[in-house]
């Protein structure tokens, strides 16, 4: 497989998403963040690297983007949201 600068790749075997920066015969240089938000550059073996489909990049993004503030500064989740919708629906049906 051949990478190019400003492919998005990951290990075969999971991790990081890492952006390639250069390639040399059978090395590719990646930068990635960590999870703490340290970059990090490491030469890494071509036959090691897949590259990741932009819709699966877009898809950890998304996953990330999941948690909004609401008027007050504080964390949403987007999934507890409904629950309290839901949650409310029965308090009314009860009060009925």
């Amino acid at each position: 497989m051949t990478f190019a600068p400003g492919d998005i790749v990951a290990l075969k075997s999971g991790g990081h998403s890492m952006t390639v920066v250069a390639v040399d015969e059978d090395e590719v240089d990646c930068l990635w963040l960590s999870d703490a938000g340290d970059l990090f550059r490491q030469s890494i073996p071509a036959v090691a690297l897949t590259v990741i489909e932009q819709s699966e990049a877009e898809d950890e993004a998304e996953q990330d983007e999941g948690d909004e503030e609401d008027e007050d500064g504080r964390l949403e989740d987007d999934e507890d949201e409904d629950d309290d919708e839901e949650g409310e629906e029965k308090r009314r049906a009860k009060g009925r």
